[in-house]
């Protein structure tokens, strides 16, 4: 039996796969013949591995046929995933979407692809990214422009673009991407699905190239919260290879996901900075306040308009960063990067160790002043990007940064975990994202509010056609 892709999630897919409804070699057949019949249009997998997966799925049905399954040391097992192709897959290509990279092959797995194998999950291959995950468009001049599957004249977003568009399209049942200023909020937002940047150090960084040492994160892509559930449970974990990684104890994200909201003093985030963003994004935004509001959380608005000022240190960061990781490239062959990402590694150079020095004051006094408001309020509310996605002809990729990462890139700068999840559409049918916030460490009270807004709301069942 061929599975129906169209509302197919992880959580569904596991009881079919239990239940023997269908094979794990027919799931991952049914996603390979998905990325062969529209990759070519979108494009979004750079490096697909077919063979790979079929051995990977057969395994997976041995394991099936051999046993009772339950939930217990293989959660993932014969669900297939896509990886940004930034992430170490031994034996596999890793370009970073770069000239630079594209012979790149690494013989050991990353951490967090480690993790996965051990749960049982068949990687499918690697996605395509804004070239060296420094823009938010997804037009990589290498590999090809990923376009959005809700009007194919408009960005995904980035840097995570073809993860994103992977799992709205049916490619996959979840993806991994990476984020530094947005790049897994982002086009989760634009492209209707979850996306979910853990605390900074609760996801092994080894074996990923990076963008910035210090604001970089790893994280899921998936169509339900349930599900960035289950992926976190499997990739969160100390890794003493990672010097980023810090030794905290992981709660159960799966265990409370369903504990509810009532009684949560919830900040709404208000003010000039964000009734800045379309009045379609607003108003959805505002309308996932009250669901919340009806389901007995308490909601106030607090003007947060200082946000601003991380904003743009965490931009600053990021471009200096890139800048000292690829300065060798820069200065041996700058010919070989896209225009934008050569202009925002030039001025990422450009920056003054002054510079760079209040950008870090600013990074701290930002983290002191959100842990204060987190002593108030056990989660924030805004909209995740300020626009939905504009059209592919009309976005300049230097001013869509600037844009796009307005109200993300806050969170990198300060190692919050942030979720993004759809919460309606505008007037021209384009999704639009809610982003939560909570203190350091609580991706189970985000993932708990954000799994209470989508079993009230609906929006998780709403797809491009595919």
């Amino acid at each position: 039996m061929n599975p129906d892709i169209s509302n197919l999630t992880i959580s569904s897919a596991l009881e079919q796969l239990r239940r023997k409804v269908y094979s794990a070699l027919e799931l991952t057949e049914t996603c390979l013949h998905q990325i062969a019949r529209l990759n070519a249009d979108f494009p979004v997998f750079i490096s697909p591995v077919p063979d790979m997966a079929v051995q990977s799925a057969m395994q997976a049905d041995v394991l099936y046929n051999s046993r009772s399954m339950g939930q217990g040391d293989l959660p993932l097992l014969g669900i297939p995933l896509g990886l940004k192709d930034l992430i170490n897959m031994a034996g596999v290509p890793t370009t970073a979407g770069s000239k630079f990279f594209k012979e790149k092959l690494p013989g050991e797995d990353a951490t967090v692809v480690t993790k996965l194998k051990q749960s049982g999950s068949v990687l499918l291959g690697k996605t395509n990214l804004h070239e060296i995950a420094l823009g938010v468009t997804g037009a990589n001049p290498h590999f090809g422009v990923v376009k959005n599957p809700w009007d194919t004249s408009r960005i995904s977003g980035g840097s995570s673009s073809g993860s994103a568009v992977a799992v709205s399209l049916g490619m996959c049942l979840a993806a991994i991407g990476t984020d530094t200023g947005g790049s897994i909020r982002i086009p989760a937002s634009l492209c209707g699905v979850v996306g979910l940047k853990p605390t900074y150090g609760r996801v092994s960084l080894s074996g990923v190239i990076p963008l910035s040492w210090n604001l970089d994160h790893v994280g899921p892509l998936t169509r339900t919260v349930r599900d960035a559930a289950s992926i976190l449970s499997v990739i969160a974990a100390y890794d003493p290879r990672d010097p980023a990684s810090i030794d905290m104890p992981l709660d159960d994200y799966l265990m409370h996901l369903e504990d509810g909201v009532r009684g949560r003093r919830i900040a709404v985030a208000k003010g000039d900075y964000i009734e800045a963003a379309d009045v379609d994004v607003l108003q959805a935004v505002n309308q996932s306040a009250q669901v919340f509001k009806d389901l007995g959380a308490e909601i106030r608005e607090v003007d947060i308009s200082w946000l601003e000022q991380l904003a743009r240190a965490n931009s600053l960061m990021t471009q200096a960063d890139a800048a000292a990781f690829h300065r060798e490239r820069l200065a041996q062959h700058p010919d070989w990067f896209g225009a934008d990402v050569l202009k925002r590694l030039q001025d990422g150079a450009a920056f003054t160790s002054s510079d760079y020095a209040s950008a870090r004051r600013t990074q701290a006094e930002g983290r002191r002043r959100l842990e204060l408001f987190f002593d108030e309020f056990e989660l924030l509310f805004l909209p995740t990007t300020p626009i939905s996605a504009p059209l592919i002809e009309d976005t300049g990729a230097i001013q869509a940064a600037r844009q796009l990462t307005r109200f993300t890139s806050p969170f990198n700068l300060t190692g919050l975990p942030a979720l993004s999840i759809p919460c309606g559409f505008t007037k021209t049918g384009l999704p639009v994202g809610l982003q939560i916030i909570s203190k350091h460490w609580g991706e189970a009270i985000i993932l708990q509010a954000g799994y209470a807004f989508e079993q009230a709301a609906g929006w998780q069942s709403h797809h491009p056609d595919l």
